[in-house]
């Protein structure tokens, strides 16, 4: 194990992206446990308001992902401080990501529907972080042969190749699988031949004049939505607590 952890983690440089990635996820499960208590008036933990005015955790976010990342850049990979500042930027980018709902609304929806948006992000960049540990790299490099990455025409090709399946994956309306095939282009190639989301702008531009496939892409999105939403809310609500519901309305 120490040996495989030498050759795969500390050899290659890799040790800032597992620290960084290890303290965005604790960071991240801690904060959601914390507010969670706070939400339910347990503990001794109590929202930041000095002076009236709430402190969000971003905040001290935004700070400590600034220091780890300048830090980061001036460290290089090896060494004391890469590490240090590696586990700044993952404390930091775990506090600003579990309110990224917020900062996307400019609004406190953190225990709303839109407020959902942070945990699905969170495990997003959990995972494109893993995938970079895992070896993948952009567009399908790693995949390449040593002589086709000397080759420039072939480098060139491959990444353009790789990017244009991503960007039809992104205009098909699968921005997730859009996201994972930066990195893993097999998964491009899946979203690109499959139908479109109904509403994406594929759909507005090529499905405009054909009924069937409209029909289809409904049908599709319908039963896709119906066996995963249920299962990916559970989640959501599992890691980061349920949204608050909607007050009823007087009749």
């Amino acid at each position: 194990m120490g040996h495989w952890f030498y050759r795969n983690i500390i050899e290659p440089g890799k040790l800032p992206m597992l620290l960084a990635l290890t303290s965005f996820v604790l960071t991240f499960l801690i904060t959601r446990m914390i507010v969670r208590l706070i939400r339910a008036g347990r503990g001794p933990f109590r929202n930041v308001t000095p002076g009236g005015m709430h402190i969000h955790h971003v905040v001290p976010g935004v700070v400590l992902t600034l220091v780890g990342g300048f830090g980061a850049v001036g460290s290089g990979l090896h060494g004391v401080a890469a590490s240090i500042c590696a586990v700044l930027f993952g404390m930091g980018a775990g506090l600003v990501l579990d309110e990224f709902a917020l900062i996307l609304h400019l609004d406190d929806v953190y225990w709303s529907e839109q407020g959902r948006q942070s945990v699905e992000v969170v495990v997003l960049a959990a995972a494109l972080a893993l995938l970079v540990l895992s070896g993948f790299a952009p567009l399908g490099v790693n995949d390449m042969s040593p002589d086709e990455r000397q080759n420039r025409a072939s480098l060139i090709l491959t990444l353009f190749f790789n990017f244009l399946l991503v960007l039809i994956t992104l205009y098909k309306g699968k921005p997730r699988m859009a996201l994972i095939s930066v990195l893993v282009p097999f998964v491009a190639m899946f979203g690109a031949v499959r139908l479109a989301r109904p509403g994406s702008p594929w759909a507005r531009r090529f499905y405009r004049k054909r009924p069937r496939a409209r029909a289809r892409a409904r049908l599709r999105s319908f039963h896709h939505d119906r066996r995963w939403d249920r299962p990916r809310r559970r989640f959501q609500d599992l890691i980061g607590g349920a949204p608050d519901r909607p007050a009823a309305r007087d009749g």
